[in-house]
């Protein structure tokens, strides 16, 4: 009986998944206050019935007690964190919100299902995040200061970037994290976002050329730094990010073509210098020649989607767990094969309507200043939700980052609970430029 339950679920997840998806879409049809507050409510029944059946899927096939506790205490934050985040911030982007809440869902899911205890973790690292960020579209409403110090956001980051490199920890053939007090943190996760501060507040004040090639060095300098750690997929993010930055503060061609041209030719030199870029480039041309070794997690990633196809296998059915390092890098290929390849690209398709948020936030926005950052941010975003998905699916070399919001992992989920409040208090602010202008119009 467990099994008909459980075999009829995941298409009910995959329908719920599916209009939810469709909400989030339909939410930039409208453009009355009104009707987008109707499907945001519609989006939140959505997400809280996806919420209730797999758990409840998870309970039955677990008949662990904790699991229908964890469960209470996810829908009482999600509760807290909707309702209060509504009261204190009366003109956020709501579906914002609600897109960082399906997607913390659907990674609570996964986790639960892959371990218990790294989910309970997860929780807790979600909730101290949420509490600790709280305040943050209250400060971008309010302080100007922030584009008066470009140097400390640059060399502050730089400065984190050098001291992994030099004693970070050794994860999987990279350096990527360093450790104080017993807590391991990845601080490229959080420079990332400085380094959007920086960027902005530079070309703020000045497009001239030697603003530009300073703030080139610097950008340089960053990636340098990350490609010696042997982080490759945020040196990648760095530079995917100033290059169009640079290209939105400047309006140049020339300037995007020659960034781009420099970026293969230092892709060519990397993979000539450097034994482990080519150690990756030769796991993803064709790991089915060494599939117990180095092509190992890859070809496990892509049998698991393989196996779920369109519909996915159906939550503890799968086999996800051969796949190394799954709740971090590749809880993608968790997600197609238990919960299906439609509701995958759903979750893709959310990350999407994120992107697009925040790119309509970046255009709106008067002040260069916080149009680069909306930018910045928003493409940082992107590119890693990019790389994640391209790594897991094969389609480009595995780069080691994590789905934001999914995956397990600390920083990743601070860092991206920060990048979120940034762009609510940017969305803040717009709209009580707006109602300010309406009541001098008035």
């Amino acid at each position: 009986m467990v099994n008909v339950i459980i075999e009829v679920s995941k298409y009910l997840l995959i329908l719920l998944m599916a209009i939810y998806t469709y909400l989030n879409f339909s939410y930039f049809r409208f453009h009355e206050e009104g009707e987008q507050n109707r499907t945001c409510r519609r989006q939140n029944v959505a997400m809280f019935l996806i919420h209730f059946v797999a758990y409840a899927i998870l309970f039955l096939k677990s008949e662990d007690e904790r699991v229908v506790l964890f469960y209470l205490a996810q829908v009482i934050f999600l509760e807290a964190y909707i309702g209060l985040y509504r009261l204190f911030y009366r003109k956020m982007s709501r579906i914002l919100v609600n897109n960082m809440c399906m997607l913390l869902c659907v990674g609570f899911i996964i986790l639960t299902r892959l371990s218990f205890e790294k989910a309970m973790r997860q929780f807790l690292i979600v909730a101290v995040s949420a509490l600790v960020t709280w305040i943050i579209p209250f400060i971008m409403d309010r302080v100007w200061q922030l584009s008066r110090i470009p140097w400390v956001y640059g060399i502050l980051g730089l400065v984190l970037l050098i001291v992994v490199w030099i004693v970070g920890n050794n994860s999987f053939g990279a350096q990527l994290s360093i450790q104080i007090a017993g807590i391991a943190f990845q601080p490229s996760e959080f420079v990332k976002l400085s380094f959007v501060f920086f960027v902005a507040t530079m070309f703020y004040r000045s497009t001239d050329f030697m603003t530009i090639v300073v703030t080139t060095a610097m950008a340089a300098a960053h990636v340098l730094v990350l490609v010696l750690s042997k982080d490759l997929g945020s040196a990648l993010i760095f530079f995917v990010t100033y290059l169009t930055m640079l290209f939105v503060a400047t309006g140049s061609w020339g300037y995007l073509i020659t960034g781009m041209m420099g970026g293969c030719g230092a892709s060519v030199v990397a993979y000539a210098l450097f034994s482990h870029v080519r150690t990756r480039v030769a796991a993803w041309s064709n790991p089915w020649q060494d599939i117990d070794n180095r092509g190992y997690q890859i070809t496990q990633s892509l049998f698991a989607m393989g196996t779920g196809g369109w519909f996915g296998m159906g939550l503890y059915q799968g086999m996800p767990y051969k796949i190394p390092v799954v709740e971090k890098d590749f809880v993608f290929a968790a997600i197609s094969e238990e919960l299906g390849g439609i509701f995958a690209v759903c979750v893709l398709l959310i990350c999407l309507g994120c992107f697009l948020q925040f790119m309509m936030i970046a255009a709106k926005m008067q002040s260069v200043f916080y149009k680069l950052i909306a930018f910045g941010l928003g493409i940082v975003y992107v590119t890693q939700v990019f790389l994640t998905v391209g790594g897991v699916t094969k389609f480009i070399p595995s780069t080691g980052l994590t789905l934001p919001l999914v995956s397990y992992g600390g920083s990743s989920i601070l860092s991206t609970f920060i990048l979120f409040g940034v762009i609510q208090g940017l969305y803040i602010l717009k709209r009580n430029d707006e109602e300010d202008y309406e009541e001098t119009k008035a």
